[in-house]
C-alpha cells in the first residue's frame, strides 16, 4: 500500500506518538536533573519545561490510543491539545535559549532575596558555597549570608560563590532544554497534520456508515 494509504498514516501516527512519549520523558528527566542542583528550583522556566514534558507524555498516550482505534473524538482532542502544547513548548524553548547570563543573574538575585534563611543555608550546604554574588549592589546581603553560612568550605576559608556554581549548571541546563524542546516542537506540527489527515481517511475494514 502506498504511503498515502490508511495503514501507512496509522503506522506513521503511532510511531510519532511513541517518539513524543520518549521526548516527554527526556524533557522531564533533564529538567529534574537541573532542579536537583538547587538553583534551578528557583527558575520557573524549568518547571514550565517539566509541565510541557508531562502533558506531551499524556497527549501522546491519547494520540496512540486514538490512532490504534481510529477514534474520531480522541483524534480531534489530540489535534487541538497537541497544537496548544506546540505553542507553549515553542515559547518556553525560545525563552531558554534567549536567556543570557545577565538575565540569569538578575533572576537569581531577585529570587535569592525571597528565600528564607533556612532555605539559603540548605542550598549553601548542598552546593558547598557561601553567598550568592559579591557585588557592590548586593554587598550587604552577601555579608549577612556569609555570616550565617555553615557550609563545610567555610571552615577551610576557601568558599566559592553559590551564584557562580548556579550559573554554570543553569546555563548548561537551559541550553539542553531549549535545544531539545525547540527541535521536537516542530515535529508536533507534523503530528497535527498526520492526525487531521488520518482522521479524515476511511478505514477499509470499518463499517462505511461509521465514517464521519
Amino acid at each position: 500500500m502506498v504511503c498515502g494509504g490508511f495503514t501507512c498514516s496509522k503506522n506513521a501516527l503511532c510511531s510519532l506518538n511513541v517518539v513524543y512519549m520518549l521526548v516527554g520523558l527526556l524533557l522531564i528527566a533533564v529538567a529534574a536533573w537541573g532542579k536537583g542542583f538547587g538553583l534551578v528550583s528557583s527558575i520557573h522556566i524549568i518547571g514550565g519545561v517539566i509541565a510541557v514534558g508531562f502533558f506531551l507524555l499524556l497527549i501522546a498516550i491519547v494520540g496512540l490510543i486514538g490512532a490504534v482505534h481510529h477514534h474520531q473524538v480522541m483524534l480531534f482532542f489530540y489535534m487541538v491539545v497537541l497544537f496548544i502544547v506546540f505553542l507553549f513548548q515553542f515559547g518556553i524553548s525560545c525563552s531558554c535559549l534567549a536567556m543570557n547570563q545577565k538575565q540569569q543573574v538578575l533572576l537569581l538575585n531577585s529570587t535569592w532575596g525571597l528565600l528564607e534563611n533556612n532555605t539559603k543555608q540548605n542550598l549553601e550546604n548542598q552546593l558547598n558555597c557561601c553567598g550568592l554574588f559579591n557585588t557592590s549592589d548586593s554587598l550587604q546581603q552577601f555579608k549577612a549570608d556569609l555570616q550565617s553560612c555553615n557550609a563545610q568550605c567555610k571552615n577551610k576559608g576557601t568558599c566559592s560563590l553559590c551564584g557562580e556554581k548556579m550559573l554554570n549548571h543553569a546555563t548548561e541546563a537551559l541550553k539542553i532544554l531549549g535545544g531539545v524542546g525547540l527541535f521536537f516542537s516542530f515535529s508536533e506540527i507534523l503530528g497535527v497534520w498526520l492526525a487531521v489527515r488520518y482522521r479524515n481517511q476511511k478505514d477499509p475494514q470499518a463499517n462505511p456508515s461509521a465514517f464521519l
